[in-house]
């Protein structure tokens, strides 16, 4: 708000000065227009955040206060009317020709809105002065013409403003305004010095190298009186960011709310930083650049690579399944062969394919396995769970060795071509002509695939009063009439925000479905789609169970990713225990790498439900226990729950007597049916010896099959193939 000192010496200022030059005359601002008819300019400095600081910060903003008096009318409302885009463009060339500031996009926009603060502030200061009485009231009779500011103000445009000023919506607004400025919370005690020269003077004063400081202490330091005392609340105010900058990562403070804005329970506004003043953006604050939605065809070409990787690894995993059923029909070993000769390959020298699991699941090279009774490496014996493997060719330059070769020195799997190494046995896989002999035997014995294309007992020969997968069939038909029978084919379902908290697409191949057909392991893709079924054919439209259950995401938080990106899965999962008003109970499939679980979370009674159908401990997956229980505590924090000391490290796990499965495939179909069970007994708390309806020692085949079912009927339904 301009003063009224600043006002009094407006009487003789120039005329306007963007199309012709002025060679004499009065303004408030006087020595600039003579400083530039001698052609001397001033120089402006700018701080970390792109704010305005230095000794000629202060001339600066004043001279803007000037244009903008000259240059803009003050019946303009909206200081973003296009109409007054030329006014603009006048105020920004005055301000080139006086000071030096780079001609940029940044640095004009930066101006222009410090001149629409001062516009304001000019109009705000005719009110009060004109308009008003002492007491901040509108006069009722008219106000004179202020002769003093002719100059800058015709007569018309005064008598359009009083006219604007005196509508009764602008009186409402200008009332609520004022009553809410009148006794603010915590007042700002600096004056005119702004947050910026506030902290270049206090960087100056501790001659501190940093070049800037956290919101929260220039919120502070703002805010305390000329004597140096700090009010208790504003104390409180500090002491509680200082307290929340430990458990919030810098991510989350940019992409949500600043700690100080937590702290004093407010929202943050786009496009400006609390405690940080004019200029300051969460993008020049937080150094990050805008990102670009990608494009259709970016989008495409990423979903083709992905599941490019997706078939390769379903290729890979049929190939070792199939190499686990031939084993029994290969040669047995001597019984003269030492622990070295193992059965599981054949005996000898075979050509074999060699795999990394870590980072990622991947093919790293090729060469043969030495699988001789006896066999060292390096005059050593190998290490327990290690055949003696000869590396051809490499795929991954940079591929680590399993077990670095100290002889050699070699760490690199490139470094070793030529040479032996020891290899897990579980990452070599035979190439697939030594196991057609065993494959054949096999095929033999279980018999081709019926021209139906299932490998099913119950559906191939169904008995009178059996179980028949009617969908399945259905599904499994418009499939093999569809672009689908295609490999690589996919479809699209969409995800919306409710479901996940985020809304996202999921993707859908023939591989996916031909899994459900031959009950083979499920991918994310298929767990989701069951979720989105949940979703819709109990949650919707029932605000007890959708207000009650929710869901997270397994392709933001699994094995891999809490290994790779830990921050990221933990602010997810608190992100996503933020929205809870009430108890809900968060339905959370695991996938461990090869196995699928189900955790049952409750973050605000801060318990944890384990169901896993191989009867594992929740002590096996360290690193899934930790995220957890980082995730609920970081929440804990948020909400400003209370805990007693005692118990502020004790977070409830129960393991849950649940069926469990009697092969290595149905994980998935058990998670499925866990989470349909759950929501359809609509319980937040579950027993320790499960739903005394659903109680039972493993799960038939039938109940799989109705699972299976419903999921065949939903792609059916919602037209997914077609």
């Amino acid at each position: 708000m301009a003063s009224d000192q600043e006002n009094s010496q407006d009487a003789n200022a120039p005329d306007d000065t963007s199309e012709k030059e002025i060679t004499r005359g009065i303004t408030i601002m006087k020595s600039i227009i003579r400083d530039r008819d001698k052609a001397v300019t001033y120089n402006v400095n700018w701080n970390a955040d792109n704010q305005l600081i230095g000794s000629n910060a202060a001339k600066l903003a004043s001279y803007i206060g000037t244009l903008v008096r000259m240059h803009i009318p003050i019946t303009a409302t909206r200081w973003s009317n296009k109409e007054l885009g030329s006014a603009k463009d006048k105020i920004w060339t005055e301000i080139l020709r006086s000071f030096n500031i780079e001609d940029t996009t940044i640095r004009k926009k930066y101006i222009l809105q410090l001149a629409g603060k001062r516009h304001r502030g000019w109009r705000t200061f005719l009110t009060n002065k004109y308009l008003k009485d002492k007491e901040k009231i509108f006069v009722e009779y008219d106000p004179e013409y202020p002769v003093k500011y002719a100059i800058f103000i015709t007569e018309e445009e005064w008598v359009a403003f009083v006219a604007q000023r005196r509508d009764e919506n602008f009186k409402k607004v200008s009332a609520t305004n004022r009553k809410r400025a009148s006794n603010p919370t915590y007042a700002y005690k600096k004056g005119r010095l702004g947050y910026a020269r506030l902290e270049e003077k206090i960087l100056d004063e501790t001659k501190s190298d940093a070049t800037s400081l956290p919101p929260h202490v220039l919120w502070k330091e703002a805010r305390v009186g000329k004597d140096g005392t700090v009010r208790d609340d504003v104390q409180h105010i500090y002491d509680e960011c200082e307290t929340l900058s430990q458990s919030i990562s810098t991510a989350e403070d940019q992409e949500n709310r600043s700690v100080l804005s937590r702290a004093l329970n407010v929202p943050e506004y786009p496009g400006r930083v609390r405690g940080k003043g004019h200029g300051c953006t969460p993008t020049s604050l937080y150094k990050n650049p805008r990102r670009r939605n990608p494009s259709n065809q970016e989008v495409m070409e990423t979903l083709q690579a992905l599941q490019a990787q997706v078939l390769q690894l379903q290729k890979d995993n049929e190939r070792y399944r199939c190499m686990e059923k031939c084993s029994s029909q290969l040669k047995e070993t001597s019984e003269k062969a030492s622990i070295n000769c193992q059965n599981k390959f054949p005996e000898g020298i075979s050509s074999c394919q060699l795999y990394l699991s870590s980072p990622t699941y991947r093919l790293v090279g090729k060469g043969k396995v030495h699988n001789t009774s006896g066999d060292l490496l390096h005059h050593r014996p190998l290490p327990d769970g290690h055949l003696k493997a000869s590396v051809d060719v490499v795929l991954d330059k940079d591929a680590l060795l399993p077990i670095p070769d100290i002889v050699s020195e070699t760490t690199f799997l490139r470094d070793a071509i030529g040479s032996f190494v020891a290899w897990p046995l579980d990452l070599i896989f035979i190439d697939d002509e030594v196991f057609a002999q065993g494959s054949q035997q096999l095929s033999q014995k279980i018999g081709s695939r019926q021209k139906n294309k299932r490998d099913l007992p119950v559906t191939s020969l169904p008995k009178k009063g059996a179980f028949v997968p009617r969908y399945q069939i259905s599904l499994e038909t418009l499939v093999d009439s569809s672009d689908m029978a295609t490999a690589g084919a996919i479809r699209l379902l969409d995800m919306e925000e409710d479901i996940f908290g985020y809304s996202c697409t999921e993707t859908i191949g023939k591989e996916d479905l031909e899994h459900i057909f031959r009950h083979q392991e499920l991918g994310v893709g298929v767990i989701h789609t069951y979720i989105r079924f949940l979703y819709d054919n109990f949650m919707r439209g029932n605000d007890q169970l959708s207000n009650r259950f929710r869901f997270v995401s397994s392709s933001l938080v699994n094995k891999a990713l809490i290994c790779r990106e830990p921050d990221s899965c933990r602010e997810y999962l608190v992100k996503r225990f933020m929205v809870s008003s009430t108890n809900n109970l968060y339905l959370w499939p695991y996938n461990s790498g090869c196995h699928w679980l189900l955790l049952a979370i409750d973050p605000l009674k801060e318990v944890v439900y384990f169901l896993n159908s191989i009867d594992g401990e929740w002590t096996n997956y360290p690193d899934m226990k930790q995220l957890v229980d980082t995730s609920i505590k970081v929440f804990r924090s948020q909400r400003q729950a209370r805990v007693p000391r005692t118990k502020s490290s004790n977070i409830t796990w129960i393991k849950v007597q649940c069926p469990l499965q009697r092969n290595g495939i149905d994980c998935g179909y058990f998670v499925m049916r866990f989470m349909r069970e759950i929501i359809n007994m609509n319980q937040i708390e579950i027993p320790i010896t499960y739903f005394d309806e659903y109680k039972c020692a493993h799960y038939t085949r039938l109940q799989l099959e109705q699972i299976k079912e419903e999921l065949c009927q939903y792609f059916i339904e919602k037209r997914l193939i077609i």
